[in-house]
């Protein structure tokens, strides 16, 4: 490698790393490909990036062709030139652009004669193509290639670096956005909840509601869409709309439950989620319950030791094949206290779920809802950052002589 290209790739390399803290993805790659460009001294630099939605590159980024961009030109994997790149893997040369090899005619329109492209790979996955062209027939040598597939193990980083970055602050705000920021007042009971995001920053689809209903009676739910990131809070964000609309239709959770279950499994497929709804009679006198694949709440009476309820687990919400879903009604005398919670509490690090469970257990008792989510966290949870989120939602039946709300 001569020591004009080393310079070029140290400059490039050194944009990287100082544009991955500040600069937006769009602005991060337009400065790169003008590196590029001067790097390979060719005409034009296009990255494409994998829609993972459509799966289709989408043109994010161009230098010398920013009609590709404005006119928002996506290309189907295996299509095309970009898409031949993306199938294959591997870079691919074209010493004369036509219309038999490329599959946009703006290409041609820009008179590029030759092209050169890239994959952008991320662990192994395709992420995106980098191509440069130029006006006057070119033959690419195996060093240009070389030369840059390096820039484009860079692109990669930084632009999947930032993207995380973007998506997990993304994700974060949109998931708090949703949380309840103020669970209602409900006369007869006292609620109170505690979240806990992961240690490592990421976003998972937690989430619990407590919502009123018209004919009186009260949905508290609780769940946990698998995946994380901003697709996942993305889908609780829908799940708990859609719940919501059919706990509107009738008061048997299992329906409810059977509904959203098939909503999921026919326009969201791939989605995969744990969820628990109790109703609440309007007396607060009856509970009724159905749990698609969540852990069982906590009971626990005045002066009794807290138990596990017996609540049949049913198959998670999207996974196709299950058996009809199945609810449970209880009584729950006043002062009668319900603790409900996700996988992040019990499933700990070094510890068994069933040692776990037993210390939750043991941490509940029918004492007013702030001091036991403070005593469960402490006890579950303490100073050990938890490997995944963390919900815990308490709810106690008051006794008559007691205040409201």
């Amino acid at each position: 490698m001569a020591a004009a290209e080393y310079d070029q790739l140290c400059r490039i390399e050194s944009a990287t790393d100082a544009a991955v803290g500040h600069l937006e993805v769009e602005d991060l790659l337009d400065e790169l490909l003008d590196r590029v460009r001067e790097l390979l001294q060719v005409d034009t630099a296009t990255v494409l990036l994998v829609d993972p939605s459509s799966q289709q590159l989408v043109v994010t980024a161009a230098r010398g062709i920013e009609a590709a961009l404005r006119q928002g030109i996506r290309v189907p994997m295996g299509k095309g030139f970009a898409g031949r790149v993306a199938a294959e893997k591997q870079p691919v040369i074209i010493e004369q652009v036509d219309h038999t090899n490329v599959l946009y005619s703006v290409l041609m329109e820009y008179g590029i004669c030759s092209l050169l492209g890239v994959p952008l790979l991320s662990s192994g996955a395709v992420i995106g193509v980098l191509h440069v062209g130029t006006l006057v027939p070119r033959r690419f040598t195996d060093d240009d290639v070389e030369l840059l597939q390096i820039v484009a193990d860079r692109v990669a980083f930084a632009t999947e670096s930032r993207r995380a970055e973007v998506e997990r602050a993304s994700a974060a705000v949109f998931q708090r956005s949703l949380l309840p920021v103020q669970l209602p007042l409900v006369q007869g009971l006292e609620l109170a909840a505690r979240y806990v995001p992961a240690e490592n920053g990421g976003v998972s689809g937690d989430w619990y509601d407590v919502f009123t209903l018209p004919s009186g009676w009260l949905g508290i739910v609780i769940g946990d869409v698998v995946g994380r990131g901003l697709v996942a809070a993305d889908m609780m964000s829908r799940l708990r709309s859609a719940l919501r609309a059919y706990a509107l239709l009738g008061d048997d959770p299992a329906e409810v439950l059977g509904r959203l279950d098939r909503q999921v499994q026919h326009f969201e497929p791939e989605t995969m989620a744990t969820v628990l709804l109790a109703m609440f009679e309007p007396s607060f006198e009856r509970l009724h319950l159905s749990s698609a694949g969540h852990p069982p709440p906590v009971l626990a009476l005045p002066h009794q030791p807290a138990a596990l309820l017996d609540v049949p687990s049913d198959h998670p919400v999207g996974v196709p094949g299950g058996l009809p879903r199945r609810a449970t009604m209880i009584n729950l005398s006043p002062g009668a206290l319900l603790c409900f919670y996700t996988n992040g509490l019990v499933e700990r690090r070094g510890t068994s779920l069933d040692s776990n469970l037993q210390r939750l257990c043991e941490s509940v008792m029918a004492d007013p809802v702030d001091s036991v989510c403070a005593k469960v966290m402490a006890q579950l949870v303490s100073s050990d950052p938890p490997a995944d989120d963390v919900v815990v939602l308490a709810v106690r039946r008051q006794d008559s002589g007691e205040g409201g709300g």
